[in-house]
């Protein structure tokens, strides 16, 4: 039955013949459309997007107020696989004032994060929820002016934008997907080096794109926090499912197994290159996959984000 009696479907944007796009764009690969109501009515696009999805579109989010973005992987691409992620080229803070490359991070570093009141703490790393050294993916790039930073992540990846809501961490926080933040919202920032206790400042995000990023590979590091401040930029260490407290929960067994671990081995001596090559596990973690599993049992679909379900869907085909 038609909703929407005389009503059509708009195309505002398909093939870009006048180079109105980045370089990185799909509009020039004939992968990507920006698609509207014929009457322009805002109230429609929620469904819009709905019906995109189940048209088997691989990427729809409201890029603007004034249309949709729908886009498709081609054949051989992995470059929109689920889950959450930031590239290898991101950098974290370690305690000791350096930084790091997440590629480079290694269990049991301790990286600039922030606790549920969005001071600034120090935090394990406790495993890699996915490790992609070789992954081609689409990213989301969140930038700030005052102060100027840029976050890099996957779409279904959570960010924590100030104003408060039960998603959140605090009061103070709330979790959204990175395909939702818009200009105007604003994240949550550190200074170039950051002290334990330092209150992280909020920064109003000016700009969203997306990007696609050949050889960054893509990594998922978790902390004991739950959260990790990337290129300055506080995000969640979580994905595809817009609740961060209940994915902290969820890995609470983990936390848990590696305090005992670190209780048990206070002395252990650093493992040779060649262990820590063997224990460095490519791919989604088990542990991530049996949650996202099991939230398929327990949750609506809607509940997950339109990527977060891949890895599912892929295994189990």
């Amino acid at each position: 039955m038609n909703q929407w009696p005389g009503v059509k479907l708009r195309v505002t944007e398909g093939w870009d013949e006048d180079g109105n796009h980045l370089e990185e764009s799909l509009h020039y690969e004939g992968r990507a459309v920006d698609i509207t109501t014929s009457d322009r009515d805002k109230s429609k696009y929620g469904m819009l997007s709905r019906l995109a999805v189940e048209a088997g579109f691989d990427w729809v989010y409201y890029e603007s107020k004034a249309h949709i973005h729908c886009s498709v992987k081609a054949e051989n691409s992995v470059a929109v696989k689920s889950g959450g992620c930031f590239p290898g080229s991101a950098t974290v803070q370690l305690e000791d004032g350096r930084t790091k490359l997440v590629r480079d991070l290694r269990e049991g570093d301790r990286v600039l994060a922030a606790d549920e009141q969005g001071r600034a703490a120090f935090s394990d790393v406790i495993m890699f929820m996915d490790r992609e050294p070789r992954a081609r993916r689409q990213f989301i790039v969140i930038e700030t002016a005052a102060p100027a930073r840029r976050l890099t992540l996957t779409a279904a990846h959570l960010v924590l934008v100030r104003g408060g809501n039960s998603s959140g961490s605090s009061p103070l926080m709330s979790a959204r997907f990175a395909s939702s933040v818009r200009p105007g919202h604003e994240v949550f920032v550190s200074e170039e080096s950051a002290r334990e206790d330092a209150r992280l400042r909020s920064a109003r995000v000016t700009r969203v794109r997306t990007v696609e990023l050949e050889r960054e590979g893509a990594y998922a590091p978790v902390t004991a926090h739950g959260t990790v401040v990337v290129d300055r930029v506080l995000a969640s260490c979580y994905a595809a499912v817009e609740q961060h407290r209940w994915a902290h929960w969820a890995l609470a067994p983990a936390r848990l197994g590696h305090a005992l671990a670190a209780w048990m081995r206070p002395h252990r001596q650093r493992a040779t290159e060649e262990e820590e090559k063997e224990g460095r596990e490519r791919g989604m973690h088990w542990y991530a996959r049996a949650l996202l599993r099991v939230g398929t049992w327990l949750l609506h679909r809607d509940s997950f984000h339109p990527l977060g379900l891949a890895d599912t869907e892929t295994s189990a085909s």
